[in-house]
């Protein structure tokens, strides 16, 4: 599991900014440690330590993902969603196909304009990716 890379793309569905990792470094030169925290939009989703950086930042991503129920368990494939009608809801988190998310980004951003923003990419990416999905008769995971 790559748990920045998922979290990231759970964002990019959810219509919200990437995640910001704050590191800090404590202990003694031959016993440091790493304290992790990821934040978005001024929020603290997870928090994470570990003996290394990557492994703080992984543990932060982890409980982020689960605290906006993303968080899958490597071993189990997941369940495909129900297909839906166009009058139904469609709040709530949308599945992520990864390959499926990657071309909508490489997309947004051949249709980005030059100056735009990266969130503006990424809006315009999760704009697609959920047309696709939609148009596919997928759409968000139903609690």
């Amino acid at each position: 599991m790559n748990a920045k890379g998922d979290l990231i793309a759970r964002l990019v569905t959810l219509g919200r900014p990437g995640p910001v990792f704050e590191v800090e470094t404590y202990g003694p030169a031959h016993d440091r440690r790493f304290r992790a925290q990821v934040v978005v939009e001024g929020q603290i989703l997870g928090h994470g330590e570990g003996r290394s950086k990557k492994d703080a930042e992984r543990l932060a991503a982890e409980e982020a993902l689960s605290a906006l129920g993303g968080l899958r368990i490597p071993a189990q494939e997941p369940a495909a969603p129900a297909p839906i009608q166009p009058a139904e809801v469609t709040d709530g988190p949308w599945p992520i196909y990864a390959a499926v998310l990657a071309q909508a980004l490489d997309a947004a951003l051949e249709l980005a304009a030059e100056e735009a923003t990266l969130d503006e990419v990424r809006a315009g990416a999760a704009r697609l990716y959920r047309d696709l999905l939609r148009d596919l008769g997928h759409g968000p995971v139903q609690p």
